[in-house]
C-alpha cells in the first residue's frame, strides 16, 4: 500500500536545502562573505581550520542584526533583503533567498553573535544540527560573527565525500579571492590553521587589489577596457595574450559586484581572443558588468552564480566589440629576453638550446654592426645575408598587391630585389630596415629600438587568413576551376559529411561533386591556394566536419576552416625565401590586423630591445 503524503519537518527541509546551497566548505564561506558585504562591512575576517571541515568563522564589522531578529536569521526563507515577489527581479544585494544560514545551521554546530553599533551588548544564538537554543546576551564588538564547526556532521555521507584539507582550502581561497577582487574597498583577511594566508587592506583601485594577488608586473601588462551601450556598462582589465591559463579559472566576470558564470560571456571572450591564444588556452580577465537590476534575473540557481539577461545579445556584442577594439589599439607583440628560459604561455621552444644560443650570438653581433657576415660562410650554414626590404613602397596598397608567390622560391629571376640588384649586391644606404633569414625559418629585422625575430610561417599564416576571411565576408573569394577535376577517396561517413556541407565549402571557394563510390571530385578551389595539396586540404576539411557531436555555429566552422586552410597554404618553416619574398611578407605585416599572432594564437614575432642587448654586454651603468 502506498504511503500517505506527509509534511516534512523543518530540519529535514533545511538539510535538503543545504544539499543545494552548501556543496562544500567553500560554499559556506561564500555565503557568509556575501552577508558581510551586504551588511556594509568595511572589514571581514575569515578563519579556517582543516580546510573548513573542523571550523569556519567569519567576522565582519557591518551593521549587525537586531536582537529580536536573531532567531529569524537562522529560520528558512527569512530575510531583510526582499519583501515581495516583484523584488526578485530588482535584486540589489548579493544574498536575498534567506536560506543560507538556516541551511548551514542544519548540518553542523552553528553559532552566531551580533551587535548593532548603537547597542551596548550583543546577542548570541546556537544551533546544533538544526536544534535551536534560546538567544542570550553576550559581549562582542559591533558587527556579526558566524561560526560553524564539524560541517556536515548531520549528513555523514556528504562529509565523507569531502576532499583533502588542502583541496577544500583551495576552493575556499578561490571564493575568497573572487569577492576580494569584486570589492577592493573592503579589508579582507584569510587565516588557515592560525596562519595568515591573505591580508588585503582596502584600496581605491581595482589594479591595486589585482597587484596584491597577481603582482605589480602582471598589472602593468593588463589592457584597460571601458564601454557603454544604453544602460549597460562594462569596464575592467584584460590580460595580454601572453598571460593565459589551461582553464577558465582566470576569467573573473562580475555582474553588479557578483561573480558569475555565463556561457554566452565565456563564448564572447573566446571569440575576442580567437587567433591570439593557442588552442586549449584561456584568457585572464577582470571584467565588471553594470546593468539595472531589472534587466537581469539572479534567481535561476540556488548558488546565484548563474544569471539570465533580458537581452543577452546586447551583452554579448558589447563584450566582444569592446575587447576587439582594445586589442586593435594595443601592442601585443611578445618580448624576447636573452639568457632566460621564459616561453610564452602554452608554447614550446622550436629550436634546441644550443641552436638558441648560437642564434642569440649571431643576432647580437649583427644588430651591433660588429660582425661582417661572409656570404659564402652564411650559405654554408643556411643563412640568407642581410638586405634591405622596401616595405614602405606598398604601405598604402591593398594586401592583394603583395601576394606571396609560392612558385618563385626556385625561380632565379625571383632572386632580384625590387631595384634590380641581386641579393649579393651592396644594400642601399638610404633604407633603415634590414632583414635576414635564419635557419630558413625566421626573419630578423633591425628596428629603431632593437631587433625583431619573425616566424615566417606564423606571419604568412596570419596574412593568408586575413586575406581569405575578408574576401569571404565580402563574397569575393575567387575560385579557380580545374581543367581536370581532382578525385579524392573517403570513408562513406566522411564523404556523406562533405556532401552535406557543399554550400559551406562554396563560401570557402571549393566546389565538389559526387564521383561515385567513395570518391569525391574537386572541381574548383580558392585562387589564393596556389601550389598546395588540394587533396590534403579536403581530407582535413572532411575530418573537421566529421569530428564532435553537436554541430557548432556556422561562423565557428568557417573560422576553423579558414585557420586550417591558411596554415596549409602558408610558407613553411625550413623553406628558403628570396629577398623579394621576404620584402613582400614584411610589407604585408603592416596591412593586416593582429599581425602579432597567427590564427592559432602563436606569436608571429619576438622583440629584443636595444636596452636588453646593452644590459647583456655590460654597456649600461
Amino acid at each position: 500500500m502506498m504511503s500517505r503524503i506527509l509534511k516534512l519537518e523543518p530540519t529535514v527541509v533545511n538539510r535538503i536545502a543545504a544539499g543545494e546551497v552548501i556543496e562544500r566548505p567553500a560554499s559556506v564561506v561564500k555565503e557568509l562573505l556575501e552577508n558581510g558585504i551586504d551588511a556594509l562591512a568595511s572589514r571581514i575576517k575569515v578563519e579556517i581550520r582543516k580546510g573548513g571541515k573542523e571550523s569556519i568563522r567569519v567576522s565582519d564589522n557591518g551593521r549587525g542584526i537586531h536582537p529580536d531578529d536573531l532567531e529569524l536569521a537562522v529560520t528558512s526563507h527569512a530575510t531583510s533583503k526582499i519583501s515581495t515577489s516583484e523584488e526578485l527581479f530588482r535584486v540589489h544585494t548579493l544574498g536575498f533567498r534567506g536560506e543560507a544560514l538556516a541551511s548551514i545551521a542544519a548540518v553542523g554546530r552553528f553559532r552566531i553573535q551580533s551587535r548593532q553599533k548603537d547597542s551596548l551588548a550583543g546577542s548570541e544564538i546556537s544551533v546544533d544540527c538544526g536544534r535551536m537554543e534560546q538567544p542570550k546576551p553576550c559581549g562582542c564588538p559591533p558587527g556579526t560573527m558566524v561560526e560553524i564547526e564539524q560541517l556536515f556532521m548531520a549528513t555523514p555521507v556528504r562529509r565523507k565525500f569531502l576532499k583533502a584539507d588542502g583541496t577544500e582550502f583551495a576552493h575556499i581561497a578561490e571564493q575568497f579571492l573572487k569577492l576580494a577582487l569584486a570589492h577592493p574597498r573592503i579589508h579582507f583577511e584569510l587565516i588557515h590553521n592560525g596562519k595568515i594566508v591573505h591580508d588585503f587592506p582596502p584600496v581605491e583601485n581595482l589594479t591595486d587589489r589585482v597587484a596584491a594577488i597577481h603582482g605589480r608586473e602582471f598589472v602593468e601588462e593588463m589592457i584597460p577596457i571601458e564601454a557603454q551601450s544604453g544602460e549597460l556598462r562594462i569596464w575592467g582589465y584584460v590580460a595580454d595574450p601572453s598571460h593565459s591559463k589551461a582553464n577558465r579559472k582566470g576569467q573573473y566576470l562580475f555582474l553588479n559586484g557578483r561573480w558569475i558564470q555565463d556561457r554566452s560571456l565565456q563564448h564572447a571572450l573566446g571569440e575576442a581572443y580567437r587567433g591570439l591564444l593557442m588552442v586549449g588556452r584561456y584568457p585572464v580577465t577582470f571584467l565588471f558588468l553594470e546593468v539595472p537590476a531589472a534587466m537581469v534575473d539572479c534567481n535561476v540557481h540556488p548558488t546565484k552564480i548563474e544569471v539570465r539577461f533580458r537581452d543577452p545579445q546586447q551583452v554579448y556584442r558589447l563584450v566582444l566589440s569592446t575587447l576587439r577594439k582594445a586589442f586593435l589599439a594595443s601592442d601585443l607583440h611578445a618580448q624576447l629576453q636573452l639568457g632566460g628560459t621564459q616561453t610564452p604561455a602554452g608554447l614550446q621552444p622550436t629550436v634546441n638550446p644550443a641552436a638558441q644560443a648560437e642564434l642569440q650570438r649571431e643576432l647580437v653581433d649583427w644588430a651591433n654592426n660588429e660582425l661582417t657576415i661572409s656570404i659564402a660562410n652564411d650559405n654554408a650554414r643556411g643563412f640568407t645575408p642581410p638586405s634591405f626590404a622596401v616595405a614602405s613602397a606598398g604601405a598604402e596598397a591593398d594586401p592583394e598587391d603583395h601576394s606571396f608567390r609560392f612558385d618563385s622560391a626556385n625561380d632565379s629571376s625571383s632572386q632580384m630585389s625590387h631595384d634590380g640588384r641581386s641579393p649579393t649586391s651592396a644594400p642601399p644606404t638610404d633604407l633603415a630596415l634590414k632583414v635576414m633569414q635564419v635557419h630558413d625559418c625566421y626573419l630578423v629585422v633591425e628596428t629603431e629600438n632593437g631587433l625583431t625575430v619573425i616566424d615566417q610561417h606564423a606571419l604568412h599564416e596570419r596574412v593568408m587568413f586575413q586575406q581569405m576571411r575578408k574576401k569571404m565576408e565580402s563574397g569575393r573569394l575567387e575560385s579557380q576551376k580545374l581543367l581536370i577535376p581532382e578525385t579524392v577517396d573517403f570513408s562513406p561517413e566522411e564523404k556523406a559529411k562533405l556532401l552535406e556541407n557543399t554550400e559551406l565549402l562554396k563560401q570557402l571557394g571549393f566546389e565538389i561533386s559526387d564521383f561515385g563510390g567513395a570518391t569525391v571530385a574537386i572541381t574548383s578551389h580558392p585562387s589564393l591556394l596556389r601550389k598546395t595539396d588540394l587533396a590534403e586540404i579536403i581530407r582535413d576539411l572532411a575530418e573537421t566536419f566529421f569530428e564532435g557531436g553537436q554541430k557548432p555555429a556556422q561562423h565557428d566552422i568557417l573560422e576553423e576552416l579558414l585557420q586550417m586552410m591558411s596554415c596549409k597554404a602558408a610558407v613553411k618553416a625550413g623553406q628558403r625565401l628570396s629577398i623579394e619574398e621576404m620584402e613582400s611578407l614584411l610589407a604585408q605585416r603592416n596591412l593586416v590586423d593582429h599581425s602579432h599572432h597567427c590564427p592559432h594564437g602563436r606569436p608571429t614575432a619576438l622583440h629584443l630591445s636595444r636596452m636588453e642587448l646593452d644590459r647583456k654586454f655590460g654597456r649600461l651603468g
